[in-house]
């Protein structure tokens, strides 16, 4: 008798356990990168968006300022982060394939234009590069930038003298003489050219500029409604841009430092478009092969496994 109450209990308290299902969620972790020039992520933290969508839910939303691709992919597999807000699709892309549980959920943008390599060197030409010292961050779109346009005087990285560094340091390093050539976007790259450094090269042709939206995967799989509640936060944000665009001017200029006038300099560079296109899967897939051609990349992936179907 008393071995069937044992059980009885078992039972219930099995039952019990499973009704309470997974943990809720109180708190989302996102990233906040405004650079280059990321109006949705501005428009999102400023105008209080994602907490209006989840306070009903009594979820808060804290963002995080952590700007590089290896920084954003390490706090994501620790558990740190749920959101990778503004990922370039080659750390995604490298991430993944170093086992990092991530998927792609949208774009978050293209800007082939808005991605350059600067000089105050007068080099001209890939050849022109030959020996010469060029900052900037490894890894990255800009990085792949660089290795496209050597690839164009058939050089490659070795031909160079290549020096790892974020943006800001690279446009130092640039100002101050110490590099040849630097890797920048947006609105450090518009103060460099304001100060005197021309452009050697943007994307076009070269790279897509393809920035994306990424979410753990653990993530997704116990919350998918959240990820499409977020989803839907962002393409407001994107459609506020269109319907209220002079006030997003101005939000993005207060946000960034940058006078309105800057701001719209910029802005025909990027493309908010969330839809994930065919154009963008293939240029994905590119981006792999040169990752694995150049050595950035060991082992290869298939792309659509790590997009959100």
């Amino acid at each position: 008798m008393i071995k069937k109450i044992l059980i009885g209990l078992g039972v219930v308290g099995m039952l019990l356990i499973s009704g309470c299902g997974k943990e809720k969620v109180s708190e989302i972790n996102v990233t906040y990168v405004k650079s280059p020039l990321n109006i949705p992520s501005i428009l999102e933290k400023n105008m209080d968006m994602f907490e209006k969508e989840f306070k009903k839910d009594n979820i808060s939303v804290k963002f995080h300022e952590l700007t590089t691709g290896p920084e954003q992919t390490q706090a994501l597999a620790a558990g740190e982060l749920d959101f990778l807000h503004a990922l370039g699709g080659t750390s995604a892309i490298i991430a993944a394939s170093n086992g990092v549980d991530l998927k792609i959920t949208n774009v978050y943008s293209r800007s082939p234009k808005g991605f350059m390599l600067l000089t105050k060197s007068g080099i001209k030409s890939p050849e022109e590069l030959r020996g010469k010292k060029v900052a900037g961050p490894k890894g990255t779109i800009l990085h792949q930038l660089l290795l496209a346009y050597l690839g164009k005087g058939d050089l490659k990285v070795e031909d160079i003298e290549f020096i790892n560094m974020g943006l800001p340091e690279a446009m130092a390093a640039l100002q101050g003489g110490s590099v040849d050539a630097a890797l920048l976007a947006g609105p450090v790259a518009l103060k460099a050219m304001k100060n005197g450094a021309t452009v050697v090269t943007n994307g076009e042709g070269l790279v897509e500029g393809l920035v994306v939206t990424a979410v753990s995967g653990k993530f997704l799989k116990e919350n998918p409604e959240l990820v499409k509640r977020f989803l839907k936060v962002n393409d407001d944000a994107v459609k506020f841009i269109d319907t209220n665009f002079d006030e997003a001017i101005k939000i993005t200029a207060e946000d960034t430092g940058l006078t309105e006038k800057e701001v719209l300099e910029l802005y025909p560079l990027y493309d908010f478009n969330s839809e994930i296109k065919e154009s963008d899967i293939k240029d994905l897939v590119n981006t792999q092969e040169f990752l694995l051609e150049n050595g950035l990349q060991e082992k290869k992936i298939d792309i659509v496994d790590i997009l959100i179907k």
